[in-house]
């Protein structure tokens, strides 16, 4: 059982298609490694919080993301990555903060 319609997609559209939006937050006690991090998330979303940041992302970019994401971590840093299909992105509530980051490669009018 998928738990939105976009799951079902899975299945007429190749995944470098589909695009998944990453809630990603770390906790680094190293200052160069934590500073490190942050400039790598940069480059593929945007920062929400000092240590979380919101990414769209496709497959290919999502694994790529996570093989540089995976050289700066160490023993003893936590990094966690969250899947938000796109009907779990238009439930979640934001409250005195940013808007959702979202980056889309078009716009419906």
């Amino acid at each position: 059982m998928y738990c939105c319609p976009i799951h079902a997609l899975t299945i007429a559209f190749p995944p470098q298609f589909l695009v998944m939006f990453l809630v990603i937050a770390y906790d680094i006690s190293d200052d160069k490694r934590r500073l490190r991090m942050a400039k790598e998330l940069e480059r593929w979303g945007n920062r929400t919080q000092f240590s979380v940041f919101e990414c769209d992302l496709n497959e290919r970019e999502e694994r790529e993301m996570l093989a540089r994401l995976k050289e700066i971590c160490q023993a003893g840093d936590a990094l966690r990555i969250y899947r938000l299909c796109a009907e779990c992105v238009g439930k979640t509530t934001v409250i005195d903060g940013k808007d959702l980051a979202t980056d889309q490669d078009f716009y419906q009018i």
